[in-house]
C-alpha cells in the first residue's frame, strides 16, 4: 500500500463541502433575494433570527464541516507522512465519509435531530478510533 489511499476519503470530504457549500447558496440567494432586507435587518444577529430553517440548516452544517473533518484531514495527512496508513485507517477513513454524507444529508434536508446525532455519533466514533490508534503506534513505535 502506498499510502496515498487515505487521501481518496479526504478527497470524498472536499466534495461533500464543496456540495453542502452549492446547496447552502442555492438555499440562501434566493431567500435573500425574495426579501427586501434593509441594512439593520442584514446585521448577523437580525439575519440568522430571520432565516427559517431549510436556509439556516445547510449553512449551520456548512460550519460543521470545518471542526472534526479538519482534525481528520491533520490525522490522514499525518498517517501519510509517518507511512502509517494501512487498510484499516483507509476502511476507517472511508466509514468516517460516510457517515458524515448521511449526517449532512440529514442536516441539511428533515433535520431530524436524533438521527442527526447517532450519525455524528459514528463519524466521531470512527474518528476517535482513527486517533486513538494513531498515537498508540506513535507511542509504541
Amino acid at each position: 500500500m502506498s499510502g496515498m489511499e487515505i487521501f481518496t476519503p479526504v478527497f470524498a470530504m472536499f466534495i461533500l463541502t464543496l456540495l453542502v457549500w452549492l446547496y447552502m447558496y442555492a438555499k440562501r440567494i434566493p431567500f435573500i433575494l425574495s426579501n427586501d432586507f434593509s441594512d439593520e435587518e442584514m446585521s448577523p444577529l437580525e439575519f440568522m433570527q430571520r432565516t427559517p430553517p431549510d436556509v439556516a440548516n445547510p449553512s449551520d452544517n456548512f460550519k460543521n464541516l470545518f471542526e472534526i473533518p479538519v482534525l481528520f484531514y491533520i490525522l490522514c495527512t499525518y498517517l501519510f507522512v509517518s507511512h502509517n496508513v494501512d487498510s484499516t485507517y483507509v476502511i476507517a477513513g472511508w466509514i468516517f465519509f460516510g457517515f458524515r454524507a448521511l449526517h449532512s444529508a440529514m442536516h441539511c434536508t428533515a433535520n431530524i435531530v436524533i438521527i442527526r446525532f447517532w450519525l455524528y455519533c459514528g463519524a466521531t466514533t470512527v474518528f476517535w478510533f482513527m486517533v486513538l490508534r494513531a498515537v498508540i503506534e506513535h507511542l509504541s513505535g
